[in-house]
C-alpha cells in the first residue's frame, strides 16, 4: 500500500490522530470500549492508576492500570458512524507508522471489548442479565461503503432477515471474537445474537410522535430465528465493532448490560447497577 493521504489519515500537530487526540504511546494491547463518556470514568475508578487523560469531543480517555495491567478504555459516542472513526483511528495509531504515513510490516492485534446496555428482544432474557454477543446483525448501511466477506452462515441469516422483515436493504451479520467470548462469558453470562440498529426510536420500533414505517419490526426480530439461532438484544454499536474487528484483525467483544426487556415493556429500576457490575466482570477477566 501506498503513502497514506494527509487528507485520508488526518493528523493534529502534536502528531496525534485527529478526532481521537492519541498517540501511539497511548494505546495498550487491551481495550474497553463505552458509548457513554461517562462510562469512562465508571470503569476507571477501578484503575489502579490512571496515567493519562483526553477529552476531544465525545471521545474521552483514560489510560491506566488494573491489577497491574495496563488497559485503555475509551469513548465512542452512539451509533455504528462514530465507531467507524473510533476503531480506523486505533488501528491506525496501532499499524500504521504514522511518521511516514505507510502501514507496518507487521500488524498487531488489539483486544477490544464494548461494555454498552442493551434492550433484549426475546421474553425469557430479565432486565439484569449480562449478555455476550456471538453474531452481531447489521440494520445500519455502515457496511455498504466497505468490502465486507459473510460466510454461508452469516450470508443466510442475513438474507432471512431481510425476507422477514421486509427491509429495503439487506442486513450483514457478523460473528465476534470466540476467543474473547469464551474468556468474558463464564457461566453466569448469556451468549446471544445482537441486532445494531441505526437510531434510537423508529429503528428499534418505539412509536412517540411520528407514525413509523414498520411497525411489525419488533415482533419479526422476535420471533425470527434459524434452526437454534435466534436474535436475543438489540443496541446501536455492535455490528459496527465486529465488522472492523474483522476487517481491521482485531480480537473484538461486546458486552452488554440488560437494562430493559422490549416484549415486556420492563425498563430497570437502576441501570448504573447492572452496568457497574458488568464492568466489574469484564475487567476481572480481561
Amino acid at each position: 500500500m501506498s503513502k497514506i493521504a494527509e487528507t485520508d489519515l488526518i493528523l493534529n500537530p502534536d502528531g496525534s490522530v485527529y478526532h481521537l487526540n492519541l498517540l501511539p504511546k497511548h494505546i495498550s494491547d487491551t481495550i474497553i470500549a463505552v458509548g457513554d463518556p461517562g462510562r469512562v470514568y465508571a470503569v476507571s475508578q477501578y484503575f489502579d492508576e490512571v496515567e493519562f487523560e483526553m477529552n476531544k469531543r465525545e471521545f474521552i480517555t483514560h489510560v491506566g492500570k488494573y491489577k497491574g495491567k495496563r488497559i485503555t478504555v475509551i469513548s465512542t459516542g452512539i451509533g455504528p458512524d462514530n465507531v467507524e472513526i473510533v476503531f480506523t483511528e486505533l488501528d491506525a495509531l496501532t499499524n500504521i507508522d504514522l511518521k511516514t504515513r505507510e502501514p507496518k510490516s507487521r500488524k498487531k492485534k488489539l483486544k477490544i471489548i464494548r461494555i454498552g446496555t442493551s434492550g433484549a428482544l426475546q421474553e425469557d432474557i430479565p432486565v439484569g442479565a449480562h449478555l455476550v454477543s456471538d453474531y452481531a446483525v447489521g440494520l445500519d448501511n455502515l457496511m455498504s461503503f466497505y468490502d465486507l466477506p459473510m460466510d454461508d452462515v452469516e450470508a443466510g441469516i442475513a438474507h432471512d432477515i431481510h425476507r422477514k422483515t421486509g427491509l429495503p436493504f439487506m442486513p450483514y451479520v457478523v460473528r465476534g471474537s470466540e476467543s474473547l467470548r469464551d474468556q468474558i462469558a463464564g457461566t453466569d453470562m448469556i451468549t446471544g445474537n445482537t441486532v445494531t440498529c441505526p437510531g434510537f426510536y423508529a429503528p428499534q420500533g418505539r412509536v412517540v410522535r411520528l407514525p413509523i414505517r414498520f411497525p411489525n419490526l419488533l415482533e419479526d426480530l422476535n420471533y425470527f430465528h434459524k434452526g437454534d439461532f435466534w436474535l436475543t438484544n438489540f443496541e446501536m454499536e455492535t455490528s459496527a465493532y465486529y465488522a472492523f474487528g474483522k476487517l481491521l484483525g482485531h480480537e473484538v467483544l461486546s458486552a452488554n448490560a440488560i437494562i430493559a426487556n422490549r416484549m415486556k415493556t420492563k425498563f430497570a429500576k437502576d441501570p448504573h447497577k447492572i452496568v457497574d457490575g458488568l464492568i466489574k466482570k469484564v475487567l476481572d477477566r480481561i
